[in-house]
């Protein structure tokens, strides 16, 4: 039985081979008329590389091999220009990472760590062996809805308007990822998928001409059409109010007691919960070294309790007014003047020798040059005076907070855009560390490194007011990126943090379980460049491949500190900002979350007068972002006005609403407000809003 079986299975299979036999005979006939028919055009034969190009070569003769090399050659050449080419792509695109995205890529970075990061910033976990998988399971609300494949045919009914991209978003894609997958891998696997959609359904949603937008942003757009500025159910931001310069005067006495009863009137109507104070150094210890004068602030502060508000006050080590505006000038104390008519090199200098009386050198933070007192002492026994002068304040819990002023305008910078000096917007600035100290502590950097002529400053970074590419320094590809440019940018940020470590651990000793706060700058003009040269001479640098804040951020989780960044008006673009190349917008993205990611807390202050409502919801969109996946936003937000409520420039309404917002209660219906003005006094009798 096995033997016939045999003899049939061998039978059947000649069969079936005659049959592929004459299958393969009439293919081979039928091609070449159906290429013939349609004219398709024959492929090239691939030209012989390596040992049968040189046997080809040889058989030609040697006209032949001499063509053949000068092409070769042409190749070779035409090869190094586009891996030139790429290589310049990937140094952008790698650059813009950095720069703007904060991503923490190496030096020589290859396409393997970049798509590493961009998996660790979606959530995914990369392992050292490119192992690569998501952290948590998807969400359980996905599971309910049905698979079905991103190509399976829908019926001509659902192609209307944006239906067709909505449900596509929806479905989620058969597409299975391997977790052995290699991040390139899975880069390539997602891109297929996404091809397949835009090419499948090519313009499925007319709603929006520009660019189609995914369903849940779509749905969020269609949400905030309905419930436009809506603040409601989202965490509360307490507003403080400054109060403007000149409430005190400059012999520490309270000018007007019942202007400031009535301005608090005013702020406590429209549920502000705190004031801001501050404290100046040239008032308080203005004529004779360590004798305190606090009485103007002692009455101020009572009238604050009446109205039980919260209380910050800022230790103001700096210089204030006399420029065009016309505001009130408030200098350093004589006595420190009156040193600085013999000894210049207490102020910073810049490369002309002109001095800058704004604050001090912090190349004295450890000089005893002040009356036998160091710069970081001075600051140390004016914060433990006024510490011990309002302890009653700090028990009862009425003063809050403390700001450490730490430079010009009492944020952490170099004095590097003095309008009195000459310097306008949008000038570079200049470095300033020509004084006697600075320049020393910049000989010693330079003899660790063992370039003793380093110990300089550059002699082609412009002026105060020359742009990034009319100097040598700055420009593209300028001394700036050079190894005495990256040993000079070092030093002079790193001066700056030594200075903020200083004074911050002095601070954290005489403010024992207060909260401390340090203003950083938002220094956004030439963002846009390599160099980023205003931030380079305010101290931070945040060069392009480089990250300016982060040395500095350690420093401040260090002494616990609260940052305050100062908020720019975001989203508004114009023909100044364009000929700046600035981007207050990818300052501030990149600030805050280089602060949040160290666990820092964060608040915030307007760095101009804001009047209207679009204004004051760009500030609540800072404080507050909607999409920010971990929820995070300020801890709270300083309101400066320049002038007083009761003056009646300031439209009462817009900043109770913009309060409101801060608060979590505004939604998006109008808020009605009913302000009742007497007519003699201009005072704010009543304040009453209708939901």
């Amino acid at each position: 039985m096995s033997v016939d079986n045999d003899d049939a299975t061998n039978t059947n299979f000649q069969h079936q081979h005659q049959d592929l036999d004459h299958s393969s005979d009439y293919l081979s006939n039928a091609l070449p008329q159906t290429l013939d028919s349609h004219s398709q055009p024959q492929p090239q034969a691939r030209r012989p590389r390596g040992f049968a190009a040189t046997a080809a070569a040889a058989a030609m003769g040697p006209a032949t091999t001499g063509k053949g090399k000068k092409e070769r050659e042409k190749e070779k050449e035409r090869t190094k220009l586009r891996e030139r080419h790429r290589r310049a792509i990937t140094s952008r695109m790698l650059a813009g990472l950095r720069q703007y995205g904060n991503f923490p890529l190496p030096a020589r970075a290859d396409m393997n760590d970049v798509l590493a990061a961009l998996a660790r910033e979606a959530g995914w976990v990369v392992e050292a062996d490119g192992t690569t998988y998501r952290q948590s399971p998807p969400p359980s609300h996905l599971a309910a809805f049905p698979v079905r494949s991103v190509e399976s045919p829908l019926s001509s009914s659902s192609l209307r308007n944006c239906s067709v991209k909505a449900a596509l978003d929806h479905q989620p894609s058969v597409l299975r990822i391997d977790e052995s997958l290699s991040p390139a891998s899975l880069d390539s696997v997602v891109i297929a998928e996404r091809d397949t959609k835009s090419e499948k359904y090519p313009s499925a949603s007319p709603i929006n001409s520009v660019e189609c937008l995914e369903a849940d942003q779509l749905m969020q757009d269609i949400r905030s059409g309905e419930h436009e500025n809506d603040f409601t159910g989202i965490p509360n931001v307490p507003v403080f109010v400054k109060l403007p310069t000149g409430v005190i005067n400059n012999f520490c006495q309270l000018v007007d007691p019942g202007g400031v009863r009535q301005e608090l009137s005013h702020l406590k109507s429209l549920d502000v919960d705190g004031i801001v104070i501050d404290c100046w150094w040239g008032i308080v210890e203005g004529w004779c070294p360590q004798k305190y004068v606090w009485s103007g602030y002692r009455e101020l502060f009572n009238i604050i309790r009446e109205f039980k508000l919260k209380l910050q006050v800022v230790m103001a080590f700096h210089e204030f007014g006399g420029n065009e505006s016309g505001d009130m000038l408030i200098t350093l104390p004589r006595w420190v003047l009156d040193i600085g008519k013999e000894n210049g090199d207490i102020f910073f200098s810049d490369r002309e020798g002109r001095r800058n009386t704004e604050c001090l050198s912090w190349g004295i933070d450890k000089e005893r040059v002040l009356k036998g007192r160091t710069g970081i002492e001075v600051y140390f026994d004016f914060m433990r005076s006024f510490r011990m002068e309002f302890d009653d304040l700090f028990a009862e819990g009425l003063i809050s907070g403390i700001e450490i002023g730490l430079g010009a305008s009492g944020e952490l910078k170099y004095p590097s855009f003095p309008e009195r000096i000459g310097w306008r917007y949008p000038g570079i600035g200049e470095f300033q560390c020509y004084d006697k100290y600075l320049q020393q502590s910049l000989c010693r950097a330079a003899k660790l490194r063992g370039h003793s002529f380093w110990a300089k400053g550059p002699d082609n970074a412009g002026e105060y007011n020359s742009r990034p590419h009319e100097t040598g320094f700055f420009c593209e590809r300028g001394d700036y990126d050079s190894y005495y440019g990256r040993f000079f940018l070092n030093w002079y940020a790193q001066s700056l943090i030594e200075h903020a470590d200083n004074v911050l651990s002095l601070a954290s000793l005489a403010f024992e379980e207060t909260k401390i706060i340090v203003k950083v700058p938002a220094v956004h003009w030439w963002y846009k460049t390599a160099s980023h040269a205003a931030e380079l001479t305010a101290g931070f640098y945040n060069s392009t491949n480089q990250d300016g804040y982060s040395s500095v951020f350690e420093v401040l989780r260090k002494h616990m500190v609260t940052l305050k960044f100062v908020c720019l008006r975001l989203h508004v673009s114009g023909q100044e900002n364009d000929e700046a190349l600035a981007d207050p917008e990818g300052l501030s993205w990149q600030v805050l979350n280089s602060a949040w990611d160290r666990g820092l807390t964060v608040a915030g202050e307007n760095a101009l007068p804001c009047y209207d409502r679009e204004g004051y919801m760009s500030m609540v969109e800072t404080a507050k972002p909607r999409n920010d996946p971990d929820c995070r936003h300020f801890t709270f937000f300083v309101y400066q006005q320049p002038i007083p409520l009761g003056e009646g420039t300031i439209c009462l309404s817009e900043l109770a609403y913009f309060i409101k917002s801060m608060h979590g209660i505004a939604t998006h219906i109008t808020l009605h407000m009913g302000l009742f003005i007497t007519l003699w006094g201009g005072v704010l009798e009543k304040l009453k809003f209708i939901l």
